[in-house]
């Protein structure tokens, strides 16, 4: 497109344009590799395998094994699932600390909590088989690993869990899918008439034979809202769609692109796969109301299918059944990808004894953008509790995380006083089928 040559042609200029557009977000979490401080583990024990269901998994066992086993659970994507299982940002530490640590593909790619409570309950048989049962068994995530973490300590038979911690975790389950699928049907709406701008597949986010990729998406996206240009080279019409796309939402602006892959391709990918949705939508939007009177009366109103509806929501949202397992939660402010919001919706069902939430205000939005003393700092407090200490308090983090300045550098950014907004104001409930599903109404059923 001639502006985007435009755009590129002006990148090599020797002066720098003004209102640049931000750096687009990635859709994965990018959390920092933490090291441990010497003396480095002496011996580690690697064992890989895949489990009946189809996951891969690899356990890593310390030659000063402590006895406990930590699972790590990753974050959403739409590749395969990978033999070479990741065993998270905090896996050199904790087998520093004489910890097991193992970590699941999962058999499915996406929205993966059709089937992850089994996933998880496999990689704990192959670890007792490997090795034996451990004693304790501590559970942690990032973004869609926060909600596996969420189900896993509901539902999955793991032996003795005694505390889970969840980074920027997708702790509202499944009411997520809302927010993506009110973004979708509002491009809709922004991108009609723009040529080279609109995206088939309205309320399924693409088509079932779709080949548009992330690049295809990008540039329709751009041609709406101008998002890759700076703000002086778009249109009024594109800076006024992104404005408005933005209003509603809610969403910084180095978050749009990442939030339309998951509203196109991520939602393609839920609605069609036979192995989770099936063709059918679980989403609907007939009574939200989204403040704009012209997009109120344009944006195209759908019902979900009931039973796709409940579905979704089995696999997963919260209700709060975590027994006596401690729980820490940390979150970034502005996280524009799984928002801060989802904190709220999960603190709503879980019992204050067991849970603390600490977010760390930044001045950049991001999504999992945490210092390496901020993540020690959660995982020793964690730790610490499980171990008799009393509930650690956000205070309690943030001192801790400033003690550890020294050994491993980075802001300490937890705010004893942020009060977390409530998700209401950002997803919009959806009427009548957010009463019938919603999961107090079927916690004691």
């Amino acid at each position: 497109p001639l502006a985007l040559l435009l755009f590129l042609f002006l990148l090599s200029w020797p002066f720098p344009l003004q209102a640049s557009p931000p750096a687009p977000v990635p859709w994965q979490p990018a959390l920092p590799t933490i090291l441990p401080a010497p003396p480095a583990v002496a011996r580690v024990d690697y064992t890989t395998g895949q489990t009946p269901g189809g996951a891969y998994y690899k356990i890593a066992m310390p030659d000063s094994w402590n006895g406990d086993l930590v699972i790590w659970n990753h974050g959403f994507s739409l590749d395969p699932p990978d033999a070479d299982v990741d065993l998270g940002p905090l896996a050199e530490i904790q087998l520093g600390q004489g910890y097991a640590v193992a970590a699941s593909s999962y058999r499915q790619n996406g929205w993966a909590l059709f089937h992850t409570r089994e996933d998880l309950e496999q990689l704990y048989d192959a670890f007792v088989e490997h090795y034996s049962a451990p004693q304790r068994v501590f559970l942690y995530g990032a973004s869609l690993g926060g909600a596996v973490t969420a189900q896993a300590v509901e539902q999955a038979d793991l032996g003795n869990v005694v505390a889970a911690l969840t980074l920027c975790g997708a702790l509202a389950g499944s009411r997520n899918w809302d927010g993506a699928f009110d973004l979708r049907l509002l491009y809709d709406v922004v991108s009609a008439g723009v040529p080279g701008g609109t995206i088939p597949g309205g309320p399924e986010g693409l088509p079932a034979d779709s080949t548009l990729t992330r690049a295809d998406i990008a540039q329709r996206v751009n041609a709406t809202t101008g998002i890759l240009l700076p703000s002086a080279l778009r249109s009024s019409r594109q800076q006024a769609n992104l404005d408005l796309l933005l209003s509603i939402t809610g969403l910084p602006e180095a978050f749009l692109l990442a939030d339309m892959n998951y509203a196109t391709l991520a939602i393609s990918d839920l609605v069609h796969d036979p192995a989770k949705l099936g063709g059918r939508l679980a989403f609907g939007n007939q009574e939200v109301v989204y403040g704009n009177p012209a997009v109120d009366a344009a944006v195209l109103r759908v019902a979900p299918d009931p039973m796709a509806a409940r579905l979704l929501r089995q696999y997963f949202r919260p209700t709060g059944a975590v027994g006596d397992v401690k729980i820490i939660a940390i979150h970034t402010d502005k996280d524009g990808l799984v928002i801060v919001e989802n904190e709220s919706e999960y603190a709503a069902v879980v019992p204050p004894a067991n849970l603390t939430t600490a977010v760390a205000v930044e001045s950049t939005p991001t999504h999992c953008g945490f210092t390496p003393p901020e993540l020690m700092a959660a995982w020793n407090s964690l730790r610490i509790w499980a171990g008799g200490a009393a509930q650690p308090t956000v205070s309690d983090l943030q001192q801790r995380c400033q003690n550890l300045i020294p050994v491993y550098p980075g802001a300490c950014r937890f705010t004893p006083d942020y009060q977390i907004p409530d998700m209401d104001a950002r997803i919009r409930p959806r009427g009548r089928w957010e009463l019938l599903f919603h999961p107090q109404m079927w916690a004691n059923r």
